[in-house]
């Protein structure tokens, strides 16, 4: 394995691994849905890919003196499948809305990834919620390796190559 395949997060499979077909390879992928995951493996038409794992790590609103705030952030994982080459090309998508809206003010801050992540994040923040009351409006922890570790292995198991893609084209 090269540096930049390193990088990249580039995943080969073991040596001896017959390859798969690709509707072998696509369900191999969409069974690494269970539900104890965090994430969701589905169909990625919606996208223009063959296939999205995705995790909704914070969605949450709550109430602040005068003020209403919010907070949603989304890691995906989008996939397509090149037979030819017998590789699965994936980039990491990522993004974090925050909003507050109160008297007199306003705002809205936005911000997006795409490329190759490795990440761990966690976070908590205590809030009115919308019943009134003072407590937790959030709590969450994130490590890009839990929804990719498992995406990369299935590829690997059925002799395809994972390949991350950080610039150009999936």
């Amino acid at each position: 394995m090269g540096l930049f395949d390193w990088l990249t997060g580039t995943k080969k499979p073991p040596a001896g691994v017959v390859a798969r077909t690709p509707a072998e390879v696509h369900a191999a992928i969409l069974a690494v849905n269970r539900p104890t995951a965090p994430f969701v493996v589905r169909d990625g038409a919606p996208e223009q890919v063959d296939l999205v794992a995705e995790w909704r790590i914070v969605d949450a609103q709550w109430y602040e003196i005068f003020a209403k705030s919010g907070l949603t952030k989304v890691f995906k994982v989008l996939m397509r499948l090149d037979p030819q080459k017998r590789e699965v090309r994936a980039v990491d998508q990522e993004w974090t809305v925050e909003w507050r809206l109160g008297i007199p003010s306003l705002s809205l801050s936005a911000e997006a990834f795409r490329g190759q992540k490795v990440a761990i994040e966690f976070g908590t923040a205590y809030a009115f919620t919308e019943q009134g009351s003072y407590g937790q409006v959030y709590h969450y922890k994130f490590a890009t390796s839990e929804i990719k570790k498992p995406l990369q292995d299935a590829v690997a198991a059925a002799g395809w190559t994972w390949r991350g893609v950080s610039f150009g084209k999936l």
